[in-house]
Order: structure tokens, then C-alpha cells, then sequence
């Protein structure tokens, strides 16, 4: 599926890495067990989803259409999860792809991802997003008319909290004097921040934090133009990433035409032995794809 877009920068190109998004569960393969398969694979990433439980009664639809696959009922805490990919791996980045934000303590959160990019010597990526789960967002005390600027505030304070001693923070839904807490992240100024979704308000949060885009498996078409207006917003290029990109070596060659950093491959939950022959594949498929 060739895009036709043309090639904005040849060492992006030479540069595109390989990761491994999923959803980590307590049926499928074990978190170390993953981890340093895909380092030893040769991978750059472990991009991990995240979903705090499923209420019984929801009035979100499905974004993919259908019903709810059962991985998104199982999934491991993220931050949890990384921390333990980080203590057994030494190169792979640690992606949250995404974190729902709109329904965590920015303060315990803050904590929480400094600690994770401690412990594994500065390789923690912050993906973030406003959900589309409302009666998940809601049972955390969420109105989800106001998820939106509630994620501005949350991203904000959590840079505070990232990069200042004492911080401070007080905007409309998050407020807090000016407070000590330790440890600070390993990366300068902070870890990399990748907002996640597809509309104009997605657009808008990416270039209000200087963050990056972390985009779902879209059209060419539909990445271009985002990817343009997110450019032309911030006045430089944005750092892009993916999370459930497909095996299809043309559409990697579609993300690398279009500039992005990583493409993080979708691997289906499943338990151990089969998820390794699928890593097997995988490395198989982009080597030969580097050709």
C-alpha cells in the first residue's frame, strides 16, 4: 500500500525501529518471559496497553466495532508490568501505548513513571490518552466532557513534578502547593511524552506539551494529514511512534516514508510458546524486510 508520500528526511528512514506493542494479561505469556524475548530478538520496544477493569454496563462502543475481545478484560497494571520488563532487560524502550491517564493521581503517577525510568537506566516512554471507555473513566470519577482539559492539567503537573524542586501545579482540576518528591526521571528534560488518538483535539494536546504521537494503525492518508498539521502546529518535526502496526512490510514502508521513529508490531495475546514462535516470525519478516 504504497503511500506516495514523499521522503522527508533519508536517515528517518535508515533509522525506523522495530518494537512490540500487546496487551500483557495473566493468561497470555509471562512479562519476563516477553521482555527479553523481544530484546534478544533484536527489537527496540515493549509498548503496553492499559485498562483498569471493564464495567459490566458500558455505553462506549468498541472502537474496532464488535465485541469486546477478552484481552482488554485481563490486562496487567502498566506501570507494573514495565518495571518488571526493566529489571530483566538492558536496551528496549518501555512504552505505555497508552496509559489512561484521566483516571490516575498525577502525583502517584508522576512517582510511578520516574521510578520506572530510574530503575531501567532512562528507557521509559510516556503514551498517554483521554480514553474512549466512558463507563470506565467514570467509575474513577471522570465526566468525560471534561477528560480533555483534565489530561492537559494531568500531563502538565506530572512535567512540574518530572523536572522542579519543590513543584507546584494549580490549574482548574489539579492543585497542589509546592511539594518535594524524589526520584526524579533519568532522561533530560523527562521522559519522551507521546499523546495517543486521531482528531483535531488530539492535534492540539501534541503541540500544547511538545509531545509526540503515538498513532494506531490508520490510512496513509489519514497519517499525513495529521502528521502535518502536528508540524505545522509545533514548527518542527514530532517524534512518532506506533502502537498495533500490522505485518504488512508495505505499510512499514508507508511509516517510514512519513517519518516515524518506531513502528511497535501487534502481537496477539497469547501464552508462551506460541508468542515466541511469533517473535521468531517477526524478526524473521523485518529482516527480511531491511534486506
Amino acid at each position: 500500500m504504497g503511500s506516495g508520500v514523499p521522503i522527508r528526511d533519508v536517515d528517518k528512514v535508515r533509522l525506523m525501529k522495530f518494537g512490540i506493542s500487546t496487551f500483557v494479561t495473566d493468561d497470555g505469556i509471562d512479562t519476563v518471559s516477553l521482555a527479553t524475548a523481544i530484546e534478544e530478538r533484536g527489537f527496540a520496544s515493549l509498548v503496553i496497553a492499559e485498562h483498569t477493569h471493564i464495567p459490566v454496563s458500558r455505553e462506549s462502543a468498541y472502537p474496532g466495532g464488535g465485541e469486546l475481545p477478552d484481552m482488554y478484560y485481563r490486562t496487567l497494571d502498566p506501570f507494573v508490568t514495565l518495571a518488571a520488563a526493566a529489571a530483566v532487560t538492558s536496551t528496549i524502550e518501555l512504552i505505555t501505548g497508552i496509559a489512561l491517564l484521566i483516571q490516575r493521581d498525577p502525583i502517584i503517577t508522576a512517582k510511578e513513571t520516574a521510578s520506572i525510568d530510574l530503575i531501567s537506566g532512562g528507557r521509559f516512554g510516556f503514551g498517554v490518552g483521554a480514553g474512549w471507555n466512558l463507563e470506565e473513566l467514570r467509575d474513577h470519577g471522570t465526566d468525560p466532557k471534561t477528560r480533555g482539559a483534565l489530561l492537559d492539567e494531568r500531563i502538565e503537573a506530572i512535567k512540574a513534578l518530572w523536572t522542579t524542586e519543590p513543584a507546584e501545579y494549580h490549574g482548574k482540576f489539579v492543585d497542589f502547593d509546592p511539594a518535594y518528591q524524589r526520584p526524579k526521571p533519568v532522561q533530560q528534560p523527562h521522559p519522551p511524552i507521546f499523546v495517543g488518538g486521531d482528531s483535531d483535539a488530539t492535534v492540539k494536546r501534541v503541540v500544547r506539551h511538545d509531545a509526540g504521537w503515538i498513532a494506531n494503525p490508520l490510512p496513509a492518508e489519514r497519517l499525513s494529514k495529521r502528521i502535518e498539521q502536528m508540524r505545522d502546529g509545533l514548527g518542527h518535526d514530532v517524534r512518532l511512534a506506533t502502537f498495533g502496526t500490522p505485518q504488512d512490510p508495505d505499510y512499514w514502508r508507508t511509516l517510514e516514508e512519513l517519518g516515524f521513529g518506531q513502528a511497535a508490531l501487534m502481537l496477539p495475546t497469547k501464552p508462551r510458546d506460541e508468542s515466541l514462535r511469533l517473535l521468531d516470525e517477526y524478526a524473521e519478516a523485518v529482516a527480511t524486510y531491511r534486506g
